[in-house]
């Protein structure tokens, strides 16, 4: 009888006991803490691990769309009607940016690489061909222009240039040519006399198979929230790259380039040297991407509001006070003079005036708004694409009659889409850390579930034994037979 209560009590004591040290699991944040330190410990940028090899050679693969708008009346543009576009494309190509010539300084706290760049068209992912004839503004000419429409003797001796080579406000190339760069007459013409200028233009002269200089990293050895964080570029430190112009930015985009752990308040950039800028995002909504939980981003309207709105962008007014409308950045500056105007894609969330003065354009959030979703557990890259415009600014010099009576626009060429998904097998990773990661984390309230079943085995045997027992004496009857 002993013994069995002796049972019965300690089942009481070590539901208790359970109940406790379940509690206190949860209150001092045991598991999740020694979870994220195993996180951290691995997402750094050392040989051998996981997130080392997703940094020098990203497994997803990324494709680099272009959407160009055809201009259908350009005659009419001239004698000051309303522009009209097409949009054609995407013209995709797939991405190869390896992580070359790595070396490790600094006891192995920062590691320096070169970035190439390789774009191969993807005929079977586009509608149209590299040969697709595109009308558009020309903007060697309106650099030209724009350059020297103050000096009324070279402005003669160029606008007569210009009508010998046939060289007007617009222009007609191929795919291949607009994106890779061909020879311009005029800049040829200007070679001449000045060799500094060069013969050949391109929206992407120069950019493929080419990387844009050294880069030094941090690995995240130190701290794990400056994992891949961008160290310096070219020997320039961010803090001066951010204080000489605007015109470079802060951090990388390979798909392991945001540190672990990300909560929702968190602020994220995205860097890219076809941006002249950073672009920070902040926190939208949790997604979902081939049944892994993610955190979504989206750059806000104040990252590309004009200098009222955001005083941080005051550098993107030039010249300095000549600040353009909410939704552009004016980064000729970093474009060799050229007038050159980014935005989010057919003017989304910039001001309405800009795409009520295009006819063709429709901006839509869903297709053109730059997105980031990320595994908020391990940090990684789940899927992204960054949606920028070109613009060129067009406006009627007098001094140049191949502006005719053009009005003053912002008029778009182009649009790019840098896109990239996580592929099924590093999905299937990611899904198996963030399983064993909430079974580690929910031990505690596993514990919590088995004190409360044992508390109720315990409250069953005490409710039994308090229920009197029938003696043997109260079993016999009353009256015996004779």
């Amino acid at each position: 009888m002993f013994l069995k209560s002796c049972c019965v009590y300690s089942t009481g004591v070590l539901s208790i006991v359970l109940l406790i040290v379940a509690i206190a699991l949860v209150v001092l944040q045991v598991f999740p803490n020694a979870l994220h330190s195993r996180i951290k410990e691995e997402i750094v940028l050392r040989n051998g691990t996981d997130a080392f090899e997703a940094w020098k050679n990203p497994p997803p693969p990324v494709y680099m769309q272009f959407y160009f708008f055809n201009v259908t009346n350009p005659a009419e543009v001239l004698i000051g009607e309303q522009p009209a576009v097409l949009e054609l494309g995407p013209y995709t190509y797939r991405e190869y940016r390896p992580m070359e010539q790595v070396s490790f300084h600094d006891n192995d706290t920062k590691v320096s690489a070169v970035n190439p760049r390789t774009y191969v068209f993807e005929p079977h992912m586009s509608k149209g061909t590299e040969d697709d004839l595109i009308r558009t503004v020309n903007i060697p000419v309106v650099t030209v222009m724009e350059r020297f429409k103050e000096h009324s003797t070279l402005s003669a001796i160029i606008s007569a240039l210009m009508k010998s080579e046939n060289e007007g406000l617009f222009t007609t190339r191929t795919v291949r040519e607009l994106l890779w760069g061909y020879d311009d007459a005029l800049l040829s013409a200007l070679h001449k006399f000045a060799p500094e200028v060069d013969s050949s233009f391109g929206l992407f002269y120069k950019m493929n198979a080419t990387d844009d200089g050294e880069y030094l990293f941090f690995t995240g050895t130190e701290n794990y929230k400056d994992f891949s964080k961008v160290a310096e570029w070219r020997g320039s430190s961010s803090l001066e790259w951010w204080s000489t112009d605007n015109c470079n930015m802060i951090n990388g985009t390979n798909a392991a380039s945001f540190h672990p752990i990300i909560e929702k308040h968190e602020l994220l950039y995205i860097f890219s040297s076809d941006l002249c800028r950073s672009l920070y995002a902040l926190f939208e909504k949790e997604v979902n991407v081939l049944g892994v939980p993610a955190y979504r981003f989206v750059p806000p309207r104040e990252v590309f509001a004009n200098a009222t709105e955001n005083p941080a962008n005051e550098g993107f007014c030039v010249p300095a006070g000549n600040c353009l409308g909410s939704g552009l950045l004016n980064v000729s500056l970093c474009k060799q003079g050229a007038p050159i105007i980014l935005s989010p894609p057919h003017f989304y969330q910039a001001d309405e005036k800009f795409a009520n003065d295009i006819f063709g354009m429709n901006p839509e959030k869903e297709h053109h708004e730059t997105a980031i979703d990320i595994n908020p557990l391990t940090g990684i890259l789940l899927r992204a694409a960054k949606r920028i415009q070109v613009n060129v600014f067009v406006e009627k010099i007098p001094v140049f009659s191949q502006t005719g009576d053009v009005r003053t626009l912002v008029f778009p060429v182009m649009y790019l889409n840098e896109s990239v998904v996580i592929d099924e097998e590093s999905a299937k990773k990611v899904r198996d850390v963030v399983t064993k990661a909430n079974v580690i984390i929910n031990i505690p309230f596993l514990l919590m579930g088995a004190a409360i079943i044992i508390g109720l085995v315990f409250i069953a045997l005490m409710c039994r034994q308090k229920i009197p027992e029938s003696t043997s004496a109260e079993q016999q009857p009353l009256l015996k037979s004779s």
